[in-house]
């Protein structure tokens, strides 16, 4: 059956009494959400990100708010009487892109970019905390808003936990959060069980003996070592394969030499190591260390190379019966919602707060682009669990999510998933209050 796209999310149902009257409000987080592309800060610098934050939620009623959590991290609470404590996450970092979207509000900010939509996620957070304040008597509970920082590098959640967030601040009865992507805007995608792999970023240092061009004969030439390493770790993911879904391993970066005529004596191979659970990965780890070591010594390496694993991201788990109840309170929204047959090769650090706090956590994807751009043809590949030929992905200097309606459908989807603990019939049952 084709699927029905969904109406504007701005002009759609409500879906939740706690998006009554946000269509008035959008604009407002729009314009926020440019000003916040327009200004990208990498990893653990999001100092201006973080200061908008903050001065945004202080002028929303009963928010508490706290930055400074984990270097630049800002997290916020809001009580609301008895109930469960709902944890919503958006990450606030960029990436080290260089934007080509010709956007009038593209980043000014050289080499820098949100590539990957935590723009978006910052504003919908932002417009969905100011709905909370505003709708008291629609949820009963306590809602925490953290703004993390540096999810792009795996280390942001941790530097929280280590800064002790979950001791300065209610304890999560579940965490939520979400991820923009370039599916139309009323979509949400998303599975219960591991919805994202782990992920590993590998430093392998080959050592040769270097020389001048002229005299080859004289060198243990690094480069070519790497070339040939490189290949064979292509072999990799392809003794993968029966594995469903199978370890993806890409070398990303190949570093060696300053000039023509010079042979160097180091190359460095900078790769991704994508797995799904931790025997493959252990199993993969061993056998790239096994593939760089043989290669060294068929071509006479003057010592073994190093292996050095970095910036690990946890496989990503959603709760299956927390995961069941975000979609079916997103479908009765008026939300296209899809369960994903197998897990998203991409990582995140989402998960390290509930696995720290022993809670549920549900992580989900939604569409950031305009429905109206999506053809008979893009409707049919979606259909089949694909995506539209010639689609522009996240982390590519050309991605940009619609202004618009990326905003509308994250704030939308949040509220209406933080009602699916916080409002009538959610969480403990507790009674909500009268209006």
């Amino acid at each position: 059956m084709r699927p029905q796209l969904p109406a504007l999310p701005d002009t759609g149902p409500a879906g939740t009494p706690l998006t009554g009257g946000l269509a008035a409000r959008l604009p407002y987080w729009e314009e926020v959400y440019r000003d916040l592309h327009a200004h990208p800060e990498p990893a653990f610098r999001e100092h201006r990100t973080a200061a908008l934050v903050a001065r945004e939620l202080a002028g929303a009623d009963g928010w508490e708010v706290t930055p400074g959590v984990g270097r630049t991290g800002v997290v916020a609470v809001l009580r609301n009487g008895d109930g469960p404590v709902v944890w919503l996450r958006a990450d606030m970092d960029a990436l080290p892109v260089e934007e080509r979207t010709a956007l009038p509000y593209a980043s000014l900010e050289p080499g820098l970019m949100h590539a990957c939509g935590h723009d978006v996620h910052v504003a919908a957070l932002l417009a969905a905390c100011r709905q909370l304040a505003a709708h008291p008597a629609a949820w009963n509970g306590t809602a925490v808003a953290v703004f993390q920082p540096a999810e792009e590098v795996g280390r942001g959640a941790r530097a929280m936990l280590d800064d002790g967030v979950l001791d300065r601040f209610p304890r999560p009865s579940v965490v939520l959060g979400q991820h923009v992507g370039p599916l139309p805007a009323g979509v949400v995608v998303t599975r219960p069980g591991a919805v994202m792999a782990a992920a590993d970023s590998i430093r392998v240092t080959l050592y040769g003996t270097g020389a001048h061009a002229s005299t080859p004969h004289l060198a243990v030439d690094p480069v070519v070592m790497a070339a040939a390493a490189v290949l064979r770790l292509q072999t990799v993911s392809a003794r993968q394969a029966a594995l469903n879904p199978s370890a993806v391993l890409t070398v990303g970066a190949l570093h060696s030499g300053t000039v023509a005529n010079v042979i160097p004596h180091t190359a460095e191979l900078l790769c991704s190591l994508r797995t799904y659970d931790e025997r493959t990965r252990e199993e993969v780890l061993a056998e790239i260390r096994r593939i760089v070591r043989a290669e060294a010594d068929a071509q006479g390496a003057t010592r073994p190379p190093d292996v050095e694993p970095y910036d690990p991201f946890p496989l990503t788990v959603n709760d299956a019966e927390a995961t069941g109840r975000l979609l079916t309170a997103l479908a009765q929204a008026g939300t296209v919602t899809r369960t994903l047959p197998v897990p998203l090769g991409g990582s995140e650090d989402f998960g390290r707060f509930a696995t720290a706090a022993g809670c549920p956590s549900v992580f989900f994807h939604f569409g950031g682009a305009d429905p109206g751009s999506f053809d008979a043809e893009a409707v049919e590949a979606l259909e089949r669990g694909a995506l539209p030929p010639g689609t522009v992905m996240n982390h590519s200097p050309f991605y940009a999510p619609s202004d618009r309606h990326a905003v509308a459908a994250g704030t939308r989807h949040l509220l209406t998933a933080a009602g699916a603990w916080l409002g009538p019939g959610g969480g403990t049952g507790t009674a909500p209050r009268e209006a």
